[in-house]
């Protein structure tokens, strides 16, 4: 059995939050959530946040047990980007990309 959580359009860029990711794939829950804590990212924040709402979907949908969860899978991917100018000299004008993101991740029982 498997819980998930989503969130969308996170206004971070993937590649941010995929180094966060990388840190608490295939963790326990309790060491995820510790590890999310300590970890100086601006990622970290809505990260946690998925990570508690997965681990409420797991205990209050499908009758989990809290301590038997581990992050079975967790992936980012790009979201809408929102385009900006900055203007420059004589007139130019250079494109800022303000990215964002899709956040999933997915718990599953020990064995």
């Amino acid at each position: 059995m498997e819980a998930t959580a989503k969130v969308t359009y996170v206004r971070m860029s993937p590649r941010k939050i995929q180094i966060v990711l990388d840190l608490i794939r295939n963790q326990p829950v309790d060491k995820a959530m510790a590890i999310l804590q300590y970890t100086p990212k601006v990622a970290c924040e809505p990260v946690l946040k998925l990570l508690k709402s997965a681990a409420a979907n797991a205990e209050n949908n499908f009758d989990m047990d809290p301590s038997s969860l581990y992050v079975k899978e967790c992936q980012v991917g790009p979201g809408p980007i929102l385009k900006r100018i900055r203007p420059r000299a004589q007139g130019r004008a250079y494109r800022i990309n303000k990215r964002t993101s899709h956040i999933s991740l997915t718990l599953a029982e020990k064995e």
